[in-house]
C-alpha cells in the first residue's frame, strides 16, 4: 500500500474502495465458473490459502523481525508470522480466513452468482450494522434503518423462492443460506478489525497465517477419513494455478488490504453498504460471461438492496 503514500485519507480510502469493489464483484463471477470446473470448494479454499501465503508469510515473518530490531514492543505468534498477538490472530483468522471462503465457495455449488451477487453484499451491510451495534455501540440512525428494510427486502426476493424450494426437494436454498453465513463471517471480521484498530497489512497477514496452520490440517484430516475427496491432482494445471493466484493474491492480499484500509477511513458500517456496486457489476457479469438469466425477482432484487446501500452510506449527523 506504499504507492498509496502522499494521497489525503479521503483519496486513498475511495481508492481503496474501488479496489475492493471490483475484486468482489471478479470474484463471484469467477467463483460461480469454478463450480463447474474440477475443483472442489475445499479445493479452492485450499488453493486461496495456499496463494495468500507464498506472499503474507515471509512478509509476516518480515515486519516481525523488523519490529524486534526496532526495539518495538510489538506482539507476535505462530512462530513469529503473524504480526498480531494469538488471540486477535485467531479471532480474525476463524471468521475473515477459511471461514468466510468455505461458506461462499460451498454455496455456488448450490446457487447461481446472481444469488451470491445480492445476498454477499446485501446482507453485508445488515450483518455490519447489527454487530457494529452490538460490539461498537454503533448508532442506527432513522435513514440507515431504512436502507436495511430496503437491503432484507432485496434478499427474500431473491432467496424467498429458493428457500420455499425447500419443500420441494429444492437444493438452491441451500445455497443462499450459505452466502449469508459467508457474510455474516466476513461481518464479523470487519468489526473486530475496527473494534482492534487493526493495520491492513498486519490485519490480512494475520488473518492468512491462522488459516493456512488452521485450514489445511484439517483439509487432510477431513481427507483422511474419507470425508472429502481431493481432486487437486486430477484438475488441470492451468486451472489450479489461475485459482491460487485470484483467490489467493487478489481476494487475500490484494482486496483483503484495501478493504481494512476502506473500514480505517469509512468505518465498517459505511464500509460495507459502499458494496452497493458489487450485487450490479457482478449480476451483469454472471449474464454476460455465464450466460445466467436475469429474473424479474432478481432485478427487483438488485434495484432494493442498491437503494438501501445508498441509503446507508450517508454520513451519521
Amino acid at each position: 500500500m506504499h504507492f498509496l503514500k502522499g494521497l489525503s485519507p479521503r483519496t486513498i480510502g475511495i481508492v481503496a474502495a474501488v479496489i475492493t469493489v471490483g475484486i468482489w464483484a471478479a470474484f463471484i463471477v469467477i467463483a460461480r465458473a469454478s463450480a463447474q470446473g474440477t475443483l472442489t470448494p475445499f479445493d479452492i479454499a485450499l488453493a486461496r490459502i495456499f496463494g495468500a501465503s507464498v506472499v503474507l508469510l515471509p512478509l509476516g515473518w518480515w515486519l516481525v523481525r523488523r519490529d524486534r530490531a526496532q526495539g518495538v514492543a510489538a506482539a507476535s505468534s505462530f512462530f513469529g508470522l503473524s504480526p498480531l498477538a494469538l488471540r486477535v490472530t485467531a479471532l480474525c483468522g476463524v471468521f475473515g480466513g477459511f471461514g468466510y471462503a468455505l461458506l461462499a465457495y460451498a454455496g455456488f455449488f448450490y446457487a447461481p452468482a446472481a444469488h451470491a451477487s445480492v445476498l454477499m453484499p446485501g446482507s453485508l451491510p445488515l450483518w455490519t450494522t447489527l454487530l457494529a451495534a452490538l460490539i461498537l455501540h454503533t448508532r442506527i440512525t432513522p435513514a440507515r434503518a431504512i436502507g436495511l428494510a430496503c437491503i432484507v427486502g432485496g434478499g427474500l426476493l431473491v432467496g424467498g423462492a429458493s428457500l420455499l424450494s425447500a419443500f420441494e426437494g429444492g437444493d438452491v436454498w441451500k445455497g443462499d443460506l450459505l452466502f449469508m453465513s459467508a457474510a455474516l463471517s466476513w461481518s464479523a471480521y470487519s468489526v473486530l478489525a475496527r473494534h482492534y484498530g487493526l493495520d491492513a497489512v498486519r490485519a490480512t497477514t494475520a488473518v492468512t497465517v491462522f488459516a493456512l496452520f488452521s485450514y489445511v490440517p484439517f483439509y487432510f484430516l477431513l481427507q483422511g477419513f474419507d470425508v472429502i475427496q481431493s481432486r487437486l491432482l486430477v484438475a488441470p494445471l492451468g486451472e489450479v494455478l489461475f485459482q491460487v493466484v485470484f483467490q489467493g493474491v487478489g481476494s487475500v492480499v490484494i482486496s483483503g488490504m484495501t478493504f481494512v484500509r476502506m473500514i480505517q477511513y469509512f468505518g465498517p458500517v459505511r464500509s460495507t453498504m459502499i458494496t452497493a456496486l458489487v450485487p450490479g457489476l457482478s449480476a451483469l457479469g454472471a449474464v454476460v460471461f455465464l450466460d445466467e438469466p436475469l429474473h424479474w425477482n432478481l432485478l427487483a432484487g438488485l434495484v432494493l438492496v442498491t437503494v438501501g446501500i445508498t441509503f446507508g452510506v450517508r454520513k451519521t449527523p
